[in-house]
């Protein structure tokens, strides 16, 4: 599977799984799972999917940051 590369924050999809957040933040699969299975990234289940809202991910990457993108 090919890893997509954004060149900004406009090119995000509205929602973002689980592999797209590990390919923005730079991390492995299983690193985004652990990140998303322990709360502190905001997400949605869909039946057995995980799914990240665009808006609620760059807050938290924002919050992360001290406040700034």
């Amino acid at each position: 599977m090919e890893k997509k590369v954004y060149k900004s924050y406009e090119e995000l999809p509205l929602m973002l799984t689980v592999p797209g957040v590990a390919s923005v933040l730079g991390v492995g699969r299983v690193g985004a799972y652990e990140l998303a299975h322990s709360e502190e990234l905001p997400m949605l289940k869909a039946g057995s999917r995980i799914v990240i809202p665009k808006n609620k991910f760059l807050l938290w990457v924002k919050k992360q940051c001290g406040g700034e993108l």
